[in-house]
């Protein structure tokens, strides 16, 4: 239907910003994994494996990066247990508000990543709105006695203390609520385009049957909805497991992730070889899980 010169002229400007803008820096980003830094802080360089071997020596990254995946998979668990209820909702049982209802999963979106991060950080912080309403109804009191007695049963136990109330701030705790909040959207949009692709008919001809609604669920509504499911679930992953601004602003020391560390090391501490070392680690790790994910999704997609 095209002459060649009109599919040149379509596809040879995308080719040429794709290879340009991500597929030349990620190469200059691994050639940089490969090089090392001098005492004087300059980059040398001289090919070798040291920064990935720093990489599996040291367990400061190890450490982070299992901490990432930990705080990747709860957020995606929580994402998914708030986001498939509403995605359900919206596609079987809201009828004449389901466009308001859309709308609404969709305005969070329209705010700034650093507005509801900077949020979240007033109303978990230690005089924030979450303390005042507890000490306000006095729950304070009721939450620090049962710390204390847990704490001196710990002591006595010659265990670890636990921490006061304040760690609901500067916490992997903070870190997961917050990118729950942000990244429980992209979990709902795949969902629900997946529940409204199933024919109805299906789920009509099951209740004809005899089937209960929990049996139509389970045998009809869910395996067809799994390919969103499983879009949802990576979106969350993915992005979670990239993220560096939530932990820099809630998390503090015990919730940073490996991203932080990527970030600190191609700026203050200046080592960019290892840097690009973990990050160029980090993307084969993602490029694995899509890979996964999607085999898994077209073979669903087959049966």
């Amino acid at each position: 239907m095209y002459s060649r010169a009109y599919k040149a002229a379509v596809a040879i400007p995308p080719i040429v910003w794709v290879t340009a803008f991500l597929l030349v820096p990620y190469a200059i980003l691994f050639c940089y994994s490969f090089w090392s830094v001098s005492s004087i802080q300059t980059i040398v360089h001289h090919w070798n494996l040291q920064n990935y071997l720093e990489l599996a020596r040291n367990s400061l990254y190890r450490d982070v990066l299992f901490r990432s995946m930990r705080i990747a998979a709860a957020v995606t668990c929580f994402a998914l247990l708030l986001g498939y209820p509403l995605a359900y909702y919206l596609s079987f049982h809201a009828t004449t508000r389901k466009d308001l209802l859309y709308q609404l999963v969709i305005i969070p979106l329209w705010a700034s990543y650093l507005v509801r991060g900077y949020a979240w950080k007033t109303i978990l912080g230690t005089d924030g709105v979450l303390n005042g309403v507890l000490r306000f109804t006095h729950a304070t009191d009721l939450l620090l006695a049962i710390q204390n007695s847990v704490n001196l049963h710990l002591a006595a136990s010659h265990q670890i203390t636990l921490v006061p109330l304040p760690f609901l701030l500067y916490s992997p705790f903070a870190v997961v609520l917050v990118l729950t909040h942000i990244y429980t959207p992209f979990v709902i949009l795949p969902i629900y385009a997946s529940l409204e692709h199933i024919p109805r008919n299906l789920v009509e001809a099951s209740h004809d049957l005899g089937s209960s609604p929990w049996s139509t669920f389970r045998r009809v509504i869910l395996p067809l909805s799994l390919p969103g499911v499983i879009a949802g679930a990576t979106f969350a992953f993915v992005l979670t497991l990239g993220d560096f601004l939530a932990p820099l602003l809630v998390g503090g020391s015990s919730g940073i992730m490996i991203s932080n560390i990527v970030v600190g090391l191609f700026g203050a501490a200046y080592n960019w070889p290892l840097g690009a070392a973990i990050a160029f680690f980090m993307m084969v790790i993602v490029m694995a899980l899509l890979f996964t994910t999607e085999r898994l999704e077209k073979r669903l997609k087959v049966s």
